[in-house]
């Protein structure tokens, strides 16, 4: 899968980037995550691939997004056994996040990008569009943190395992109502607090890497971002856990269900039979191969946004493989026409 579409994975994800970049502190958070969508739709129909979204934006309605089983790439049209090859022709799971960050975005704030994941067909969990509770940690806090555990507990592990002291230590929460009792227990216990208003997947992957000053993200997100950031953990070898959360009581936006029972009908209706289970990062990204990409739409802990010059874009990207065990960094100039000047800094 790797060397098949390694490439274009990146290309994708930059060309999702470049788009919602031009929009970028204009405050249309909605028209930044559109022409994301198309961008990475339309790059993505030109990979020699059978690709099924498994995580995008629901169910198809009148919105032009990336929709729950849409099927992209050149290998998904009726006549795709007289131009692909038999190992093309093999269904793969993609997770989208065209912008992750639209209010990033739109108010010109840091940590926004343009993320995917793929697996092969069953190899992503298809998670509901719920919350769940996340756990994120460095690799050499893996399975030693537990999300049951209380944050002070984790906290104090974490400072074992990374030689720190807690005081060292900082802990991204997304700034969210629901999460003021978390926020105050982790000030408590010593710990440092970023909160974040969105993108919680960079905040996951900022866990994977030494030299983020980031150590745990705590707290409750979208469940689709939380599988997407589970693949790149996995890849990493970083600590991730999720847990589906379906009491809207519990995340304070009205935005779940309707109810607490409908939504455990629902999850039952998935083949959710247990709603209270823990996953961990091998549970959410079960694939043999995982592949997760991303560029930076705005500059944030690991990626330089989208810088435009006269005549062309710069982007940064990173690509994670399971198959390679790499996670590579990529600077790529775009030459939409002859440029004046390449910036190289």
């Amino acid at each position: 899968m790797e060397n098949t579409i390694g490439l274009e994975i990146i290309e994708v994800v930059e060309q999702a980037a470049i788009a919602s970049a031009k929009w970028m502190g204009k405050g249309e958070k909605n028209i930044a995550d559109q022409v994301a969508v198309e961008a990475m739709r339309e790059r993505m129909n030109k990979i020699q691939m059978r690709g099924r979204i498994v995580i995008g934006e629901g169910e198809r309605d009148d919105a032009p997004m990336l929709y729950i089983g849409e099927e992209v790439g050149i290998c998904t049209r009726e006549d795709a056994k007289n131009f692909c090859k038999p190992d093309e022709l093999v269904e793969i799971d993609i997770a989208v996040d065209p912008c992750e960050g639209t209010n990033l975005v739109a108010y010109g704030q840091p940590g926004s990008m343009a993320v995917l994941a793929i697996s092969e067909k069953g190899g992503l969990f298809a998670a509901p569009d719920f919350y769940m509770k996340k756990l994120a940690a460095p690799p050499a806090a893996k399975g030693k943190v537990d999300i049951n555990k209380s944050a002070t507990e984790n906290l104090k592990i974490i400072s074992e395992c990374l030689g720190r002291s807690i005081e060292e230590l900082v802990v991204i929460v997304m700034k969210r109502e629901r999460h003021n009792d978390l926020i105050k227990e982790i000030r408590e216990a010593g710990a440092r607090v970023q909160l974040i208003s969105d993108g919680d997947v960079g905040a996951a992957l900022s866990c994977g890497f030494s030299g983020t000053n980031v150590h745990a993200l705590m707290g409750i997100g979208a469940a689709p971002e939380g599988v997407i950031s589970a693949a790149a953990m996995r890849a990493l070898g970083g600590h991730f856990q999720g847990q589906l959360i379906y009491d809207p009581a519990v995340v304070k936006t009205g935005l779940i269900g309707e109810s607490k029972e409908a939504n455990i009908d629902r999850l039952t209706s998935m083949g959710i039979t247990d709603p209270d289970k823990v996953y961990d990062a091998h549970e959410l990204a079960s694939g043999e191969t995982v592949l997760f990409a991303a560029c930076g739409i705005t500059s944030g802990n690991l990626m330089q946004g989208v810088r435009f010059f006269h005549g062309g874009a710069r982007t940064q990207s990173l690509v994670i493989s399971t198959q390679s065990k790499t996670a590579r960094f990529v600077d790529t100039i775009h030459m939409a026409e002859q440029p004046k000047v390449i910036q190289l800094h």
